[in-house]
């Protein structure tokens, strides 16, 4: 089978990728812009491969998505390629608009021409999985909610709403025009090679580094974890297995505050990384609480049954687990966060293709 990826070099595309090369037979093509958030460096296990190949393509550009198509000739899409972090969603829209939007419009009228030139036994195969957040559910207020494949969409912010409006797009051309899709939405991730502007790497990285821990509000915003590793087993069982049609909410059945979350960082680094920077008696010491961001969902969960239940997918890691692993991580890979703190992973962006 060839996988076409699309944003296999960011945090979880590259998990999707390094999965599918590591512990399938299967192909893949990384299609990836290589915006800031992409970073070759967290596919060098798996870049030499016979079964990888990379192409710095745009997804808003139809011609060169024509050219990856017709050359590649994928039997499935795994569509990850999006602009995915709330604050730069409200400091500048319209790079979410962009990419989110009108990207996977582009994408998928390049994806509906090349399978609608199929072979009949092909174009019965073809699927165009798109990933995306529980964030286009909105926000949770009662304790015991869960969100399920059928909660009604109420975006919140500028990301959560460009993600509802490509879920919408998505949904459309398979009733419209017949394209095999599937959709599946997920809890927050964390875990290896992820981008230090989100919270749980901010946070290890500030600590190390001796810089404030901030915190948005009183930290009481409720988020449920779910390990990347465990994210991409999930979506190559939903790209493989999934019904056409459906959706499938992924979850890592882990809720917690932010601020458990952050103090349960410090009680790992106590652990792991006792020699602090100077000046620092207690890496807790180090938490700050700032002004909450505007339109702050409180509580977000997930309801993972029907995949659970349907495709017998279940994490593997507890969030104890996988925090753990995580922090673990960090701490023997600062050849990777250091070069994305000082910026020169950015230089690979140079002679990568069209």
């Amino acid at each position: 089978m060839k996988v076409l990826v699309t944003g296999g070099a960011g945090f979880i595309g590259s998990a999707v990728v390094r999965h599918i090369i590591t512990n399938t037979q299967a192909s893949v093509v990384n299609v990836d812009k290589l915006t800031y958030a992409g970073n070759l460096a967290s596919l060098e296990t798996v870049a030499g491969s016979s079964r990888y190949a990379f192409e710095q393509v745009d997804v808003c550009h139809r011609q060169e998505l024509e050219r990856v198509f017709n050359q590649y000739q994928p039997d499935v899409v795994m569509h990850l390629a999006a602009e995915s972090h709330v604050d730069r969603s409200i400091d500048g829209p319209a790079a979410f608009i962009e990419t989110n939007i009108v990207g996977t419009y582009t994408l998928l009228e390049a994806a509906r021409s090349y399978w609608s030139a199929l072979p009949a036994e092909r174009k019965t195969a073809f699927r165009f999985h798109h990933i995306s957040t529980d964030e286009v559910f909105g926000d949770l207020h009662g304790s015991d909610d869960l969100f399920t494949e059928t909660t009604p969409y109420a975006p919140s912010s500028p990301y959560s709403a460009s993600k509802a409006s490509s879920d919408h797009l998505v949904r459309a051309w398979h009733r419209t025009y017949g394209l095999p899709v599937i959709v599946t939405n997920c809890s927050n991730n964390y875990g290896p090679y992820h981008f230090p502007e989100k919270l749980i790497p901010l946070m290890i990285l500030n600590a190390l580094a001796g810089k404030a821990l901030p915190v948005y509000g009183k930290g009481n915003q409720i988020r449920d974890w779910l390990y990347v590793e465990d994210h991409a087993r999930a979506l190559y069982k939903v790209v493989t297995e999934g019904e056409v049609g459906e959706t499938y909410n992924i979850g890592g059945h882990n809720e917690k505050q932010n601020i458990e979350v952050v103090r349960t960082l410090c009680s790992l680094l106590e652990e792991l990384a006792p020699q602090k920077p100077a000046g620092v008696q207690h890496y807790e010491d180090l938490i700050t609480y700032v002004t909450d961001r505007p339109g702050h969902d409180l509580r977000y969960a997930i309801d993972a049954g029907k995949i659970e239940r349907e495709l017998g997918w279940a994490p593997q890691e507890t969030f104890d687990s996988g925090l753990r692993k995580t922090v673990q991580w960090f701490l023997a890979n600062q050849t990777w966060w250091r070069a994305v703190l000082d910026g020169s992973y950015s230089l690979q962006r140079l002679g990568q293709g069209s």
